[in-house]
Parts: structure tokens; C-alpha cells; sequence
């Protein structure tokens, strides 16, 4: 098992979409593929801000937006239900 190419993420995350749009996710397949795929670039995000700041030598710009990064992923978990899918 690998990662999915980028093409068949699109085609996975499309027909994902596909499938909530018409209810047709009985198992909540759909959806959890949408959530994490949606969670997986928050921490991208904050992985990239974390990288950032270590490199940058720790500067209050890059610490701001390392906070930033890290708030959105709590909001996230505190309110599960406010973000996609």
C-alpha cells in the first residue's frame, strides 16, 4: 500500500463529495475522507509553520503564525462539527 497519487486523490476526494452530496455515505466513508483530508492540510499547515520558525531562528513574525496554525487545528477540535465534510 503507498500513497495516493495526486490524480487519485482528486478522483477520491470528487467522488467522496459526490456521494455527500446525494446521501449516498451509509458507512461514513465519504465523510471521514473528506474530514481527514481536510485535517491533513491544517497540519500541513502547521508543520510548515513549525519549519519556519525553527529556521528563521525563533522570530516573533514566525512564532505568530506557528500560533495562528495551531489555534485553527484547536478550534477544529474543540468544535469538531464546524469544519468540512
Amino acid at each position: 500500500m503507498g500513497k495516493p497519487s495526486k490524480e487519485e486523490l482528486t478522483v477520491a476526494l470528487a467522488e467522496a463529495g459526490r456521494m455527500r452530496e446525494q446521501g449516498v455515505d451509509e458507512f461514513h466513508i465519504a465523510k471521514c475522507l473528506l474530514n481527514h483530508n481536510y485535517r491533513l492540510k491544517q497540519y500541513e499547515e502547521l508543520y510548515l509553520a513549525l519549519e519556519h520558525y525553527i529556521r528563521s531562528g525563533q522570530s516573533d513574525i514566525e512564532h505568530g503564525k506557528l500560533m495562528r496554525a495551531l489555534e485553527k487545528i484547536r478550534k477544529e477540535d474543540e468544535h469538531p462539527g464546524s469544519g468540512r465534510a
